[in-house]
């Protein structure tokens, strides 16, 4: 903001990317982007003519892209004529004017606007008050309206949290208040898997504690027999190649050839 000259090229780069990026929309009812411009007497400062021009130019041709340009300033004889002639919404807010210049001033800035027989601009612009201005918008056929006079309203808003009653009278004043209030904790598809895996892990151990308690196949003397022995090392051997890719093929094979199909 303290190099003008800097401050205007880097405004001319900003706009100029946009017109380049942005698609096309013709001339929409509203802006989709607008930019806000404070102090703008800045852009324009020992800023050269050929910058100016470019602008000028890029401000013309920007408005096809859906962006709007708002310029802040005190004055609007801080900005080039060229430029003020693109600028279709107009908002003047109260001028003093005490000495031979400042009155000078306030008639060049009544003069921007389109006349209107039943308001003396000049007079009003010094009477205004806090919260009025002098306005000219585009109309539907984008031609500039007679300046009126107009209060400015306020915004509506406020950036802090709701309060307990405010947004309890919100929430009465909902269309699906009483449908929500009962908090309802339905129990979930995850629950009921959960609670079914619980019991058949509990089912198979119940299982191998029965079958551990039967052991091996023994003799009279109680110790295991020659067949239960190779009967429980074939179950391990199998047991382990169930692990690997090998042996699920084989396991497929044998099934295979027992079930009738064709083994690998």
């Amino acid at each position: 903001m303290t190099s003008p000259t800097l401050y205007s090229t880097f405004l001319l780069y900003l706009l100029s990317e946009l017109f380049e990026r942005l698609p096309e929309v013709g001339d929409p009812a509203k802006p989709s982007l607008v930019f806000f411009f404070d102090e703008a007497h800045l852009l324009f400062t020992d800023a050269p003519k050929l910058l100016q021009e470019k602008i000028e130019q890029v401000i013309r041709l920007i408005r096809s892209k859906g962006v709007g340009i708002y310029f802040v300033t005190q004055n609007p004889l801080d900005l080039p004529e060229t430029v003020l002639g693109q600028l279709g919404n107009r908002v003047q807010h109260a001028l003093r004017a005490f000495t031979p210049k400042e009155q000078k001033a306030v008639k060049a800035a009544a003069d921007t606007f389109r006349a209107n027989p039943k308001l003396d601009v000049v007079r009003a612009i010094t009477e205004l008050g806090v919260g009025e201005a002098l306005v000219s918008v585009l109309d539907p056929k984008g031609s500039p309206t007679v300046v009126e006079r107009a209060f400015v309203l306020p915004p509506r808003s406020r950036l802090t949290p709701l309060s307990p009653e405010e947004r309890a009278q919100v929430v009465r004043d909902s269309v699906l208040h009483g449908h929500y209030e009962r908090v309802v904790d339905r129990e979930s598809a995850y629950e009921k898997l959960k609670e079914k895996a619980a019991q058949q892990g509990a089912a198979v151990t119940t299982g191998g504690r029965a079958a551990g308690k039967a052991g091996p196949v023994g003799d009279a003397g109680g110790k295991p027999s020659q067949a239960g022995v190779l009967i429980g090392a074939m179950v391990k051997s199998a047991a382990h190649a169930i692990g690997s890719q090998l042996g699920r093929q084989i396991i497929r094979g044998m099934l295979g050839s027992i079930l009738g199909g064709r083994s690998r």
